[in-house]
């Protein structure tokens, strides 16, 4: 039995513990209002739990990268999606030459597109232009040989090397990729159809020959064939040159996955620049580079098959609206496009996308758009929100297809052997899951 002195203890030592738990507690309280800091939420907050980094997986994939399109594109955002840094090989001048044959955009162009003058200059411009591109690597090897593949893996820290399902066959008939498939550092991802540069040349190479032919344009216009997708089997045209013209297939989810997906604010400064951005290259990068930096938003029209064949001949656009709406929309300068804008701007359209600004480059192929019955840009003069920037690069289309015709017996026995592959590409070809 418990003696009522031990009992009378206990009852004290707990009456002392519960007034002092209740001091205490109002104690705190009263600090907590006069100094918040001190509260025990904040220090709980500000005691750090170190966690361990994840290491991003990094992911490389090369590309001549030649006349840069959307399949080029696509091609990119897709590897970008199998990991957390696209690092881009873009191949040099001499070994494109040596198994392909002559490129048609020079190394530093096609470096512009892929990133904008982060490395080398112009092709390299174009690869770092496309936002799904992180790091470009230059002069890189047509084929992955064991000591470049031991590079990308200690110096550049790749993890994956990626490259599409159409398969890359050197002269001597063995495999670019067979290294990095057998190191178990290989990933596939699918091919873009309805475009490749060997389809490009060729629709030029045909603009050429039905130059030269007796047959009138309104006969045989290519730039129906290639805006609404007739004659997709491959065309001889009498020259043997086996050229395949593309059928590409437009999907609303190919649109969403290009575009960013993001209004502009209320407050936004939005910036307007139009045109035909036909056979998309360093010069429209660099045009565009320009316009975003004058602005919060940067808002893109591309014109009608229809009005650039009113405007330019009835051999424009090499490529159809969807085309070139895709290759201006994977522009990492870009925010948004109007597919099929007007020639002319207007009152209502300026309302309507509350744009701030228009701009026209000085170097482009309608530069003399004033000499027109009506100056398509006489709205915006007329509000003050028109200006001319000066163009960084002297190239447009007719820059591109000049190239060609100039040299076009090479690209035609390029294409000869590329269009030989091609078929047997079709031929064999299988459904790939994938986008």
């Amino acid at each position: 039995m418990v003696s009522d002195a031990g009992l009378e203890t206990s009852r004290r030592f707990l009456a002392t513990w519960l007034i002092g738990g209740l001091v205490a507690g109002v104690s705190l309280v009263a600090i907590t209002a006069v100094w918040p800091e001190y509260s025990p939420v904040n220090i709980a907050g500000k005691i750090k739990i170190k966690k361990k980094k994840k290491k991003p997986v990094r992911v490389y994939m090369d590309g001549c990268f030649d006349m840069m399109h959307y399949g080029h594109c696509n091609a990119l955002r897709q590897a970008r999606a199998l990991g957390d840094q696209l690092i881009v090989g873009v191949v040099s001048d001499a070994e494109i030459t040596a198994n392909k044959g002559p490129p048609v955009t020079p190394l530093h162009e096609r470096c512009i597109v892929v990133f904008l003058l982060l490395y080398c200059g112009l092709l390299m411009l174009m690869v770092s232009a496309v936002k799904w591109v992180d790091e470009v690597i230059p002069d890189a090897p047509y084929a992955i040989t064991e000591e470049f593949m031991r590079k990308l893996f200690d110096e550049y820290n790749i993890d994956y090397i990626i490259h599409g399902d159409d398969p890359c066959i050197l002269p001597d008939g063995t495999d670019a990729y067979a290294l990095a498939k057998k190191a178990g550092r290989y990933k596939q991802i699918k091919r873009t159809e309805g475009v490749s540069s060997t389809d490009i040349v060729g629709r030029m190479l045909l603009c050429v020959r039905e130059r030269t032919s007796s047959e009138s344009p309104s006969h045989a216009s290519l730039q129906r064939q290639f805006s609404h997708g007739h004659n997709q089997k491959r065309d001889d045209g009498g020259s043997g040159s086996g050229t395949r013209v593309s059928h590409f297939l437009p999907t609303s989810r190919r649109i969403v996955q290009f575009s960013n997906g993001k209004a502009a604010g209320p407050n936004a400064r939005i910036v307007y620049i139009d045109g035909a951005f036909d056979l998309f290259h360093a010069g429209h990068v660099e045009i565009l580079r320009l316009a975003r930096g004058l602005g919060d938003f940067l808002l893109v029209g591309i014109h009608t098959d229809q009005t650039v064949t009113a405007n330019r001949g009835v051999h424009r656009p090499i490529m159809n609206l969807h085309e070139r709406s895709l290759s201006v929309l994977a522009c990492r300068y870009v925010d948004e496009v109007i597919i099929g804008a007007p020639w002319e701007i207007s009152k209502d359209m300026i309302t309507t996308f509350n744009i701030s600004l228009v701009v026209h480059g000085t170097v482009a192929e309608d530069d003399d758009f004033e000499k027109h019955d009506r100056d398509p840009y006489e709205v915006p003069k007329s509000m003050e929100i028109f200006k001319v920037l000066e163009s960084p690069l002297d190239i447009t289309t007719s820059t591109i297809i000049k190239r060609i015709v100039s040299n076009h017996e090479a690209y035609q026995k390029r294409n000869e052997r590329k269009g030989e592959s091609e078929r047997r590409y079709y031929e064999s070809k299988s459904y790939i899951s994938g986008d």
